[in-house]
């Protein structure tokens, strides 16, 4: 990355007056007599505790018994407790208070297969098959303090399954769909689980996939292990072994829809979600019942402006914290989301944009890996489809390319529908930078941090900075915050705390202009330095993929005596274009002449696939490990785990 930062650019969107007075943010300021948003995030910050009570005021959270102390710090900084002798079960007001109301009919999910199937549940159905389930539950012996790993593709099942868990005060272990058996057995055996909900197979791309082998297989190293529900999903054929094995319908479906929901600690463990790291096995970021589902709620409610009865749709999978969010959050908040169980551009490359007509979303959320997919196929696919129920795109995962952001803002969105950029993590339960209704945008950027979230720039001093590439930190604590990692505080601290006192180190850099607006430029370790200059590999790939042969790009620095790094990249072309030496060539001097001589690629190397997780993130220092012949560490995450040996041999 440069040392001075030239992104930025021009004002692409403001807000209209409709969507400031419909904010969800607007009503909350008002109520608080808060003229504007520089205002809220100075009072939201320096006065931590006033913001969180009055968000779970704003949010209608209902304790069974009420905190006295918002939040105590006297383990410091690292460790505060929220909601101090709180009672609280978050499915209390994710759909227990909704019964009796007009909510109670209200549609709470809407879900779509692959094959087209559609089915819908309403809270109060959702109501009565989360009792059924918690009862299924509690009469296999499970309870408070459980963990239950979910292993399951994005069906309406899932969400009853991960309700279910909390409502009886066990601790969910949402899996990814794609995981392979280590990735199971490390995370399950991990948390010391007891039981697992699965199918029998999925459907991906009009082919089955099986998923009950893979959990048997990971089951028999897990020693905690005792119970497997699973779904006949796919009808076929798998074995079931007794006294451990249940079919979902047998064990759930006579079971009473009345059940009582377990009242627990607001900080009791609610839910663990693993993520990879550079090395070791993955750390489980520890969420409870006060945490993660008010961050959540807060980010859709304040960024997304989702409203009761309004769908949202994020394209995401229940391993990722995404999918919690997107549960957790429309809940809390009355509205409706929509799971979509298949490929986005299956069986063709209009499939989203006919989800959007179809169901009438309202809010869309999108990685840039899968627009820059998209935008391959041209406008045509877009044009049959009337998205005017749009009024927000959302899009988190990875940083953006000028060009594909613009892509979505003027083709899809018809300059009309902002971008509400999402940046944060699953130790953060959800954002800390993000867009919102009340501030302008340009490309690529956010509109600052999330209200509450005490963000800044660092410099290697640790120093304040604008204009300028640095760390992005946070100064204060915030009630979504991982309270640790699972059985493994030392790495927690060692992770996040021990680079400068009292400070959260994210391992992102970022920027912010001198309009005020942020960008996050990638993570830390991604950071080439070449000739003691840091650069971003977003800056090169931009160049990259604005080349109409180039469909993706990834950027890695290797060793060099003298420069200390040198630039290779690794290119996805798009349909249609044959690799050669000429456009070899053509590349390379495109990132010489926009970037500067010194940085001139040793290499430009063609691939089908870039390492990704389900969310779309690109994993360049998988790339990095495998090109340098070196362990990739964990790559349980990845969607397309052959990519990597495609790179270890790429030319």
């Amino acid at each position: 990355m440069k040392e001075t930062f030239e992104f930025g650019g021009e004002i692409v969107w403001r807000p209209t007056s409709e969507h400031v007075e419909k904010a969800n943010l607007t009503r909350f300021m008002k109520l608080h007599e808060i003229e504007d948003f520089d205002e809220l995030m100075q009072r939201s910050t320096e006065d931590v505790a006033w913001f969180t009570d009055a968000l779970l005021k704003f949010l209608n959270i209902e304790f069974y018994e009420p905190y006295d102390q918002v939040v105590d710090l006297s383990n410091g900084i690292a460790w505060p407790r929220w909601c101090v002798n709180g009672k609280l079960n978050i499915i209390h007001n994710c759909i227990d208070k909704y019964m009796g109301t007009n909510t109670e009919t209200q549609l709470a999910l809407i879900w779509e297969g692959e094959d087209g199937a559609t089915r819908s549940m309403t809270y109060g159905d959702l109501y009565r098959e989360v009792n059924k389930t918690a009862n299924a539950l509690r009469e296999l012996g499970l309870g408070l303090g459980d963990s239950i790993g979910i292993y399951m593709p994005m069906i309406p099942e899932i969400t009853v399954a991960l309700l279910a868990i909390a409502k009886i005060g066990g601790i969910i272990l949402p899996l990814f769909s794609g995981f392979g058996v280590n990735a199971i057995v490390d995370r399950l055996g991990d948390a010391d689980a007891k039981a697992i909900f699965t199918v029998d197979g999925a459907i991906r791309r009009g082919k089955t996939i099986p998923m009950k082998p893979i959990a048997d297989e990971a089951a028999e190293k897990i020693s905690s292990l005792e119970h497997m529900i699973v779904l006949n999903l796919t009808e076929v054929s798998i074995e079931m072994k007794p006294k451990r094995d249940y079919w979902w319908h047998d064990l759930i479906s006579d079971q009473s829809d009345s059940a009582s929901t377990e009242i627990t600690d607001a900080e009791s463990p609610m839910m663990i979600i693993y993520t990879s790291g550079t090395t070791g096995l993955a750390k489980g970021a520890v969420h409870t019942h006060c945490g993660f589902p008010i961050k959540s709620a807060q980010d859709m409610a304040f960024g997304t402006d989702l409203h009761p009865g309004e769908l949202i749709y994020w394209m995401t999978d229940m391993g990722w914290m995404m999918g919690p969010w997107l549960v957790f959050g429309a809940l809390i908040l009355g509205g409706t989301f929509f799971l979509y169980d298949g490929a986005p551009d299956y069986p063709h490359p209009g499939r989203l944009w006919e989800i959007v007509e179809k169901h009438k979303v309202s809010i869309l959320g999108v990685s840039p890996t899968l627009i820059r997919l998209l935008m391959t196929h041209g406008e045509d696919p877009i044009k049959p489809h009337n998205l005017s129920s749009l009024r927000y795109f959302g899009s988190t995962g990875e940083p953006w390319n000028p060009d594909p952001w613009m892509w979505l803002f003027e083709k899809v969105g018809m300059k009309r529908i902002p971008i509400i950029n999402y940046s944060g993590g699953t130790e953060i339960s959800g954002g800390i930078v993000m867009g919102n209704p009340l501030l302008p945008l340009k490309a690529c950027a956010f509109s600052g941090p999330c209200p509450g979230i005490a963000a800044d720039v660092f410099d290697e001093d640790g120093t304040p900075v604008r204009n300028k590439v640095g760390e992005l930190v946070i100064k204060s604590p915030w009630i979504g915050m991982t309270r640790g990692f699972w059985k493994n505080p030392e790495r927690y601290e060692n992770t996040y705390w021990s680079r400068w006192k009292n400070t959260w180190v994210h391992g992102d850099f970022a920027a912010i202009d001198s309009d005020g607006l942020w960008y996050i430029l990638g993570r830390s370790d991604d950071i080439i330095k070449v000739a003691g200059k840091r650069f971003g590999p977003a800056e090169a790939e931009s160049v990259l993929v604005s080349n109409p042969a180039v469909a993706e790009a990834a950027t890695i620095g290797v060793p060099h005596k003298i420069k200390l790094n040198e630039l290779v990249v690794f290119c996805v072309l798009n349909p249609g274009v044959e690799p050669s030496e000429k456009l070899r060539e053509e590349l390379k001097q495109s990132v010489a002449i926009a970037m500067g001589k010194p940085l001139t690629p040793r290499d430009v190397l063609f691939v089908s696939d870039l390492p990704k997780t389900r969310n779309a993130k690109v994993m360049r220092r998988m790339i990095r490990a495998a090109y340098l012949g070196e362990d990739p560490g964990d790559t349980s995450s990845l969607v397309n785990p052959e990519s990597v040996e495609e790179i270890k041999h790429a030319k």
